[in-house]
C-alpha cells in the first residue's frame, strides 16, 4: 500500500518538503494520512524542545524556538481532533475562472 499522488501532495501540503520513500514506509507502518503527519510533526517538535529553546549572543543575535513548538502543536492537536477527509485526494478538480466585475 503506497501513498497515490493525490495523498503524497496532501501531506507535503501538511510537512513541506518531505522524502516519498520515507512517506510510503510510514504509511504502510501506520495506514493513515492522518498519523503519518502526526507522527512526523511530532518528531519535529521533539528536535526543537530536545535542544535549548532560545539562545541569545549578547549583542548580535537571539534565536527563540518557544513560537515554533506551540506553532507544531496546535497543527498536531488541529489534525488529532479532527478526521482527515480524504475523499478530495481522488483526482484533479477543474477549477473555473470566475467572471470580470
Amino acid at each position: 500500500m503506497s501513498l497515490s499522488d493525490a495523498e503524497y501532495a496532501y501531506l507535503r501540503s501538511e510537512l513541506g518538503e518531505t522524502d516519498r520513500d520515507d512517506l510510503d514506509a510510514r504509511y504502510q507502518r501506520l495506514g493513515s494520512l492522518q498519523a503519518v503527519a502526526v507522527e512526523i510533526l511530532r518528531e519535529r517538535k521533539a528536535t526543537l524542545v530536545s535542544d535549548p529553546l532560545a539562545v541569545t549572543v549578547q549583542g548580535i543575535a537571539t534565536v527563540n524556538n518557544a513560537e515554533n513548538v506551540k506553532a507544531l502543536e496546535r497543527q498536531i492537536a488541529a489534525l488529532q481532533d479532527t478526521c482527515i477527509d480524504t475523499s478530495y485526494v481522488q483526482g484533479p478538480v477543474a477549477l473555473q475562472r470566475r467572471g470580470h466585475r
